[in-house]
């Protein structure tokens, strides 16, 4: 079960008015609002704005703390290639990726789907690559509570790929790392680890 809301839950006046604002947009840019063709973009992009920025309605902490258990378990757990789709604040375009998330647990374990959502929860907002990895980092070591937490995200963005400079083979990385991982043989170690996802 999606942890974000489904698209039929949307509040209708809100989906009304961000439908008209795009109608507006559509029209100053010179398009004919009334051809077939764009009938109905205007409530399809509305929908699909609602849908890409639902992480604002999520809350990434209630999500980890639902399935949080006692457990003696020491080790790494490192959950790798977790897909994740955002947009720019700057352009409102989208960038996407992958993150690999780490930590060390400290008397407490969560369930493994759990870290994916959080990922989905920070990236369904308007963000900044560097934004991303930190909220991440810091939800899961506050709620969480671990002996170190580590996070690494690639990502490929259109702001860069499609205007700008243009370049289309750039991707940009990211990390975090507290407690344990800031020791340089334990970092090393979940680099290594991870080092076969990494460009």
């Amino acid at each position: 079960m999606s942890p974000f809301r489904q698209l039929e839950e949307y509040d209708i006046e809100l989906t009304q008015e961000i439908k008209e604002r795009y109608l507006r947009i559509l029209d100053e840019i010179g398009e004919d609002v009334e051809r077939e063709g764009l009938e109905k973009t205007p409530e399809r992009a509305a929908k699909a704005m609602l849908f890409l920025t639902q992480g604002y309605q999520q809350d990434a902490v209630k999500i980890l703390k639902g399935a949080m258990f006692k457990e003696d378990y020491n080790e790494m757990v490192i959950i790798k290639d977790i897909e994740l789709y955002s947009l720019c604040e700057h352009h409102m375009l989208p960038f996407f990726g992958k993150a690999h998330v780490a930590y060390i647990p400290n008397g407490q374990i969560v369930g493994l789907s759990k870290i994916p959502r959080v990922v989905d929860v920070f990236s369904r907002r308007l963000q900044v690559q560097e934004r991303l990895t930190h909220d991440i980092l810091e939800c899961i070591n506050t709620t969480l509570k671990p002996k170190g937490v580590a996070v690494v995200i690639e990502a490929a963005h259109m702001c860069m790929m499609m205007r700008g400079v243009q370049k289309q083979n750039s991707v940009t990385t990211t990390s975090g790392f507290r407690g344990q991982f800031e020791k340089i043989e334990t970092r090393n170690e979940f680099l290594k680890l991870i080092s076969s996802d990494l460009s």
